[in-house]
């Protein structure tokens, strides 16, 4: 990973949803991975979007 895709990352992360956060952190399995899966997707789409430009 380079140094942009690792800003590109931390920028996301600043801007995660509260729901996300909290799912993240629970002990709920269900809810924990589809805060995972929507973190990954929030990610993938970031990067895809930055390779575009």
């Amino acid at each position: 990973m380079n140094s942009e895709q690792g800003h590109l990352i931390l920028s996301v992360l600043q801007r995660l949803p509260q729901w996300i956060r909290h799912d993240l952190a629970g002990k709920d399995d269900n809810a924990r991975l589809r805060a995972e899966e929507s973190l990954a997707a929030m990610i993938a789409d970031a990067l895809v979007k930055n390779e575009a430009e």
